[in-house]
């Protein structure tokens, strides 16, 4: 085995033990991460992997990648959060290891540590491969498509001091093939990042045709086709319903706000500003003039600020704000602070005092609100006066939660960790720093995976799914009234054929709360949203905790 791919290997299984471990150790969390272990689990129970469900009804939201990837996970390690967990932690590694190895064929072994580095220490792109929603695997996907396309670009204009082994058609179709499983993940947003930064690239180099209109369409008829292996099949056995719908919903959630998911319009800068510590500290550097001496080193890095701006300004204008939807700007945002780095080690940029006072903000600002948190969580009497117009809130703060006082070590380690890096910046021990830097913040993340989330987890949904899973084997309805929630399907475990066909669209739930029903059914509600349920005479009050309501109507059969 080359130095190169041992090293890689040595990677691979850093993030494996960072990202495999501990991924069932905490519910799904509503409503992403159960609505789409829901439609696996569906798949698996129905044996139909070509359409998607949700409550066995036809969901048309979301084209079916992941949901295959969580369904072999499903069929491997049975129905749970670790196999809805599992695709994204094998993205991890897949991820570091891409990473290392284009940023060596781009620079060497240092920029491909930096690279990975960057991305494994920093908060958010670490915390996703722990996670069970899709966007992991959608961002590779655009990313590995962009890449190869900029391979071909590279190719075809004979850019020299950089191996390019295969023809530029080989490039070419590559990329296609990888926009494609892009848009069988999530949708034509991949396909629209893509070309987005091909127009801004064309519009920065003076409208030079670095891509000929044939070999553009050669490569979105790729994309398409390997989109069509599902899309096609879906409509020829199906009809045209699933993308005229699918299509909808898309143009929706980019002309509106969708309920529950404003915010304002710097909404994803600080959320990259903040959830992307620290590498985001050493993007705003790379802004700026950075010296380098190969065509193909300055290109990529244009193509990068690119790709950053397009995604950022896209979700900007994007009624719809949620936090991963800017998460592709992950990987050019690692890659210009990875570069930054780079010149750091090498002596040409110097760890200013805007860098120091960023790092050092925000370490404090993490650390000392993780350190704050098990205190506040045994003394919850000083938090309820900030909630008190939000009876809900106020409500889950009631939660019985164990609080030790030692969870503080996490915040430590975070200020300690960045505070060591800035001592060995100025002692100009630039290695050693960045290791203290992203190996102190990697831990942060792992540690407050495992101290923080089931803890704050009992605050706030613990109480409803707990009651779902009580109602496993009750062969009953269980719904939620008056808030939004898939927990409802995933943890009763619900099975087909249990509503009656002609209930499933429509009146389903008005049958439930006033219908002769042949089983009984379980309500659950907040305190804020149960009026509905508390002016029903026919329904039995079970009990509150934590701020939600449970309820019964008997049968009437």
């Amino acid at each position: 085995m080359s130095k190169s791919n041992q090293q890689a290997v040595i990677i691979g299984l850093i993030a494996a033990v960072f990202y495999l471990p501990f991924l069932g150790g905490v519910h799904l969390f509503d409503w992403d991460e159960i609505n789409f272990a829901e439609i696996a689990r569906e798949m698996v129970l129905l044996q139909d992997y070509l359409r998607i469900h949700i409550n066995y009804v036809l969901f048309t939201e979301k084209p079916p990648l992941f949901f295959w990837m969580q369904a072999a996970s499903m069929n491997a390690f049975g129905i749970g959060e670790y196999a809805a967990r599992f695709p994204n932690a094998i993205c991890g590694v897949v991820t570091l290891v891409t990473l290392f190895k284009i940023g060596q064929k781009l620079q060497g072994n240092r920029l491909g540590w930096l690279w990975a580095a960057a991305y494994f220490g920093s908060i958010l792109p670490a915390l996703y491969f722990k996670s069970g929603i899709i966007d992991p695997w959608f961002n590779y996907f655009i990313f590995m498509g962009m890449y190869h396309l900029i391979l071909f670009v590279w190719k075809k204009d004979g850019f020299k001091g950089i191996a390019l082994p295969k023809s530029k058609w080989y490039y070419l179709m590559v990329a296609g093939v990888f926009t494609g499983l892009a848009i069988l993940t999530k949708g034509p947003v991949g396909y629209l990042i893509t070309g987005l930064t091909l127009a801004v690239y064309w519009v920065g180099t003076r409208f030079r045709f670095f891509i000929t209109l044939p070999q553009f369409l050669l490569y979105t008829f790729i994309a398409l086709a390997v989109t069509g292996t599902w899309f096609g099949m879906e409509a020829a056995k199906n009809g045209p319903q699933f993308f005229l719908e699918f299509t909808t919903r898309q143009w929706e959630l980019f002309s509106a706000e969708d309920a529950g998911h404003g915010g304002f319009p710097g909404y994803h800068f600080i959320v990259l500003l903040l959830g992307c510590f620290p590498a985001s500290i050493f993007l705003i550097r790379a802004h700026g003039k950075i010296q380098l001496e190969k065509a193909y080193e300055k290109d990529f890095k244009k193509w990068m600020l690119m790709l950053f701006w397009v995604v950022l300004i896209l979700f900007t204008i994007v009624k719809t704000k949620i936090i991963h939807y800017s998460s592709m700007t992950y990987y050019p945002l690692t890659f210009l602070a990875a570069l930054v780095l780079h010149k750091v080690i090498e002596g040409e940029i110097k760890v200013g005092k805007a860098m120091k006072f960023g790092l050092v903000s925000i370490a404090l600002l993490a650390g000392t609100i993780t350190i704050a948190l098990p205190f506040l969580g045994m003394n919850v009497d000083l938090l309820k006066p900030l909630f008190q117009q939000d009876q809900f809130a106020l409500a889950n703060l009631n939660a019985e939660v164990s609080w030790m006082g030692y969870e503080s070590i996490v915040g430590v380690i975070l200020i300690g960790a960045t505070i060591t890096a800035l001592v060995l910046f100025k002692r100009n021990n630039p290695i050693r720093a960045i290791q203290f830097l992203f190996g102190g913040t990697a831990i942060f993340v792992s540690l407050t995976l495992i101290f923080f989330i089931a803890k704050i987890e009992r605050y706030s949904q613990n109480a409803a799914i707990s009651f779902y899973e009580s109602k496993q084997d009750c062969h009953c309805y269980v719904e939620p009234e008056g808030f939004k929630s898939y927990g409802q399907l995933f943890y009763t475990q619900r099975q087909p054929g249990l509503i009656p066909e002609e209930h499933l669209n429509g009146n389903y739930k008005q049958w439930l709360l006033t219908g002769e029903t042949d089983k009984d059914a379980f309500f659950v509600s907040k305190v804020t949203t149960d009026k509905k349920l508390r002016s029903n005479p026919e329904m039995e009050f079970l009990y509150e905790k934590n701020g939600f309501t449970f309820w019964k109507r008997s049968s009437k059969k």
